[in-house]
C-alpha cells in the first residue's frame, strides 16, 4: 500500500488549487463546536477538496483494472464525507446535486445498442439500462443525509422516474425507500416490487407488487409502459433476522442479468440465507451484481453468485455515524470484512461514486 500512499500524496499536493468561500464572519455556525471562521475554512476546504475530486475522476472514469489515479480522489472523498456535518455544507450539497443531475442527462440521453449502462446514485440506489429496459433499485433523493437543501428536488426526482420502467425496493430500512419516489413510480404506471414489510398500514401499500420470494423461481413482471414481460427471481433475502430484504434476479430481454442485494447480511446464528446464496451460479449465469461494501464474508457471496461484475454500493451515507459511513479505504480491520479477498481475486470489480456510470459489455469475462 505504500506506492498508493506515495501516489495519494503526489497528486493531492500538485492537484488542489484553493478556492475562495463565503466570507468568514458570515459562515453560520453548521459545525456548533467550531467558531465561524473555522466553519467558513471547512467549508473553502470542502469546496477545494471536491472540485479536485470531481476533476480528477470525470478525467479518469470507472475502469477495470482500476486507474491508479482514482485512488487518490476516493480516499479524499472519504475524508470530506466523514465530517459529521458533511450534508449541512452547500460545497458538498452542491457535488452531490450536481453530480445527480448530470447522471439524469447521461440517462435521458444514453442510446444502448448492446450491453448494460449502470449508473451509482446514492447509497444503495443504481440504474441500470439496457436497450429495451430501465431498472432501478432503491433509488431514494437522499433525506435520510438529514437536510433538506442536500436531497434531490421533486422535479429532478420525477425526471429520473420517467426514464425507468420499475422500481425495485430491497427493505423497508430509510436509506432505501423513499415513499415519494415510490409514489411517482406508481403514479406513472410503473411496477414497484418491495418486500411484505413496507408501508403495511398506508394506502400505497396494496399498490405495491409483492412477488414470492423463492430461490430460484422465475416469475414474470408485466411492463405495460413497454409491453414487456420481465423475468425475475426474488431470493429471500435478510438484514439480519427482522428484517425481510429481498434480492431480485432480473432478466432483462437482451440477456443481461442482473442482481441488487440491498443491505443483505449473513450474522451469528443466522446463516439460512448461504442455502441460496452458494447455489446462485449453479442456476443462473449472473452478469452484474450490486451489493452493499460493508456486508460480512463479502468475497463467499460474490463467489456463490460469480458474477462477471461486481459494482459495490452503500459507502459514505450521510444519515449514518461516522464510523458507520463505509469508506472506499475500506476500514475493514475494524468492519471485519472480506474486502481484501474479493479485490485481490480475478473477478472484476469497479468502486464508483455518486452520479458515475460504467457501460458493461457482456463479452468482457
Amino acid at each position: 500500500m505504500r506506492h498508493l500512499r506515495n501516489s495519494f500524496l503526489a497528486i493531492f499536493f500538485g492537484g488542489i488549487i484553493l478556492v475562495s468561500g463565503q466570507d468568514d464572519q458570515n459562515s453560520s455556525l453548521i459545525d456548533p463546536g467550531l467558531d465561524a471562521k473555522s466553519n467558513a475554512y471547512m467549508d473553502r476546504q470542502s469546496e477545494a477538496f471536491l472540485n479536485y475530486i470531481d476533476n480528477t475522476l470525470k478525467s479518469h472514469p470507472p475502469a477495470y483494472p482500476v486507474p491508479v489515479d482514482r485512488i487518490a480522489p476516493l480516499y479524499l472523498l472519504d475524508a470530506v464525507l466523514h465530517d459529521q456535518y458533511a450534508a449541512d455544507r452547500f460545497p458538498v450539497q452542491k457535488f452531490y446535486r450536481n453530480r445527480l443531475e448530470d447522471a439524469l442527462s447521461e440517462i435521458e440521453n444514453a442510446k444502448i445498442d448492446s450491453g448494460a449502462k449502470i449508473w451509482k446514485l446514492y447509497n444503495m440506489g443504481f440504474i441500470v439500462k439496457t436497450k429495451s429496459v430501465t431498472l432501478a433499485f432503491d433509488f431514494v433523493r437522499g433525506t435520510t443525509a438529514g437536510s433538506k437543501d442536500f436531497e434531490l428536488s421533486e422535479a429532478i426526482m420525477n425526471r429520473f422516474v420517467k426514464q425507468c420502467d420499475v422500481l425495485f425496493i430491497s427493505h423497508w430500512h430509510s436509506d432505501h425507500i423513499d415513499i415519494k419516489v415510490a409514489q411517482a413510480f406508481i403514479d406513472q404506471g410503473k411496477p414497484v416490487v418491495a418486500a411484505e414489510q413496507l408501508w403495511q398500514n398506508k394506502p400505497i401499500y396494496d399498490k405495491i407488487t409483492h412477488l414470492k420470494r423463492e430461490a430460484n423461481t422465475k416469475q414474470t413482471l408485466t411492463i405495460k409502459n413497454k409491453n414487456i414481460l420481465l423475468d425475475v427471481v426474488i431470493y429471500p433475502g435478510h438484514q439480519m433476522k427482522k428484517n425481510l430484504n429481498n434480492v431480485p434476479l432480473v432478466f432483462t430481454p437482451e440477456g443481461i442479468t442482473v442482481s441488487h442485494m440491498g443491505d443483505q447480511i449473513n450474522e451469528g446464528d443466522f446463516m439460512i440465507d448461504y442455502d441460496w446464496i452458494d447455489k446462485v451460479a449453479k442456476n443462473y449465469s449472473v452478469d452484474i451484481l450490486l451489493p452493499p461494501s460493508w456486508t460480512n464474508e463479502l468475497y463467499r457471496i460474490v463467489k456463490g453468485f460469480d458474477p462477471k461484475l461486481v459494482i459495490p454500493g452503500h459507502e459514505n451515507e450521510l444519515g449514518h455515524t461516522v464510523d458507520d459511513r463505509v469508506p472506499f479505504w475500506g476500514d475493514i480491520e475494524y468492519l471485519e470484512l472480506t474486502n481484501d479477498e474479493l479485490f485481490e481475486s480475478e473477478i472484476p470489480v469497479i468502486q464508483m461514486i455518486w452520479g458515475e456510470s460504467y457501460h458493461y459489455l457482456p463479452s468482457e469475462k
